[in-house]
């Protein structure tokens, strides 16, 4: 009889190479649909923050940015969707092919089982097995035909071990297979869902669009107001930053023309300390979303006319606090004519600035750690939102807070 005792050997190989990928696709999966919970999420603070009480009250331009940043987020959720689809997709072929293979092999098993169960039969007889033994030409030989005989037997349990498992086996697969195809009908009503909100938020943005051409001059001031706020208060957070440098430089013997902090042992290991936080650094407030980003931008309805941001623009709750990101000391408060007033903080010779607080907890020379509040954030009593802008330097150079801030 063909005796197939390869098929242990080839069992395990077969289920490393079915199972190492899976492992593989699975992370992924868990990664995608934790940056999909992620979008939605921002989705809905988008919502909650920037559209549920505001209706009509808010500037043409702020409705405009409003608009804008919702639907990036909505195109992005669609986009990583469909990775999540296509990742199903590409499973589901994988379990397709496996559940296929196994099949084969439990087949082969099964066929390979019946012959040993035939064999044993035609000699299940005890005194066939005794004159197996007995017919033996010496005691090694007998020896050696017993020892053959129990190998026979493992062998023929092991058989049907593996022929339990491979039907577990394939079980598992099936049951697999009925969640994915589930999971990918899911994802593509909810891809259908988000593609139809997009289309809403695009007309509504067209109608804007439009509305905005009729009322060029109204929306030609907004941006002029808006541009003009926003270099006032670029210009004083650099000149309170400049003047922190040459004070601090004074103090320790350096040049006061220099546009670098002169850092002492313990300054230099605040700044260390900083640095190596790129990319963890906390939220300076507690919730909210970014609903504008740092850079220069160009305008939605004329492109020609630039936007430039040199901080980032956090939107949050109303009554929400702005909050120190490390550990620093506070260097200056900010009062600009007409404004709102800001906070500034030096952490070795990085700066972190809070604008747009109505009342602070904070004055110049104190001491301060990460999560402590600087602040009331002022709420916008025309629109009615509450905004707070956050700016970062390294010494007199502005930094981008995306590349600092975690997930921002």
């Amino acid at each position: 009889m063909k005796v197939k005792t390869s098929y242990c050997f080839y069992y395990l190989i077969l289920t490393f190479f079915v199972l190492t990928p899976s492992f593989g696709q699975t992370s992924e999966q868990k990664a995608l649909e934790a940056k999909r919970e992620r979008l939605q999420q921002e989705i809905k603070e988008i919502n909650r923050l920037l559209f549920a009480e505001r209706k009509e009250k808010g500037t043409i331009l702020d409705q405009m940015e409003a608009l804008d940043n919702k639907i990036n987020v909505r195109q992005e959720l669609i986009r990583v969707t469909n990775q999540q689809s296509n990742l199903l997709n590409r499973q589901i072929n994988v379990n397709i092919r496996n559940i296929s293979k196994l099949r084969e092999d439990l087949d082969a098993l099964k066929e390979d089982y019946a012959e040993l169960i035939q064999k044993t039969y035609q000699n299940k007889s005890q005194s066939n097995r005794v004159m197996f033994l007995l017919s033996a030409e010496n005691f090694y030989q007998a020896f050696k035909r017993l020892q053959y005989m129990q190998q026979y037997a493992k062998h023929r349990k092991k058989q049907g071990e593996n022929i339990i498992t491979k039907t577990e086996e394939l079980a598992k697969l099936n049951q697999d297979l009925v969640v994915q195809r589930k999971e990918k009908e899911q994802l593509l009503a909810e891809n259908t869902r988000a593609k139809n909100e997009l289309s809403k938020e695009v007309e509504a943005q067209r109608s804007l669009l439009r509305s905005v051409k009729q009322n060029e001059a109204k929306y030609t001031t907004a941006i002029n107001e808006k541009q003009k706020e926003a270099r006032k208060i670029d210009r004083e957070i650099e000149r309170l930053i400049k003047s922190a440098i040459a004070s601090s430089n004074k103090s320790s013997g350096k040049s006061t023309s220099s546009t670098t902090f002169a850092l002492t042992p313990e300054a230099k290991l605040v700044a260390d300390n900083f640095s190596s936080n790129k990319g963890r650094l906390i939220w300076p407030v507690e919730k909210g979303i970014k609903s504008q980003g740092y850079g220069v931008y160009a305008d939605k309805l004329y492109p020609g006319i630039k936007h430039q941001n040199n901080g980032v623009t956090i939107t949050t709750d109303k009554g929400s606090k702005a909050r120190a990101i490390f550990e620093g000391e506070v260097i200056a408060i900010i009062s600009v004519p007409g404004g709102s007033k800001g906070v500034t903080i030096k952490h070795g010779n990085y700066i972190s600035t809070y604008y747009n607080l109505s009342t602070l907890y904070v004055k110049k020379g104190d001491k301060v750690v990460a999560k402590d509040l600087l602040g009331d954030i002022n709420t916008d009593r025309f629109d009615g939102t509450t905004k707070l802008k956050f700016y970062l330097y390294k010494d007199s150079s502005r930094l981008n807070p995306e590349d600092w801030i975690y997930q921002l």
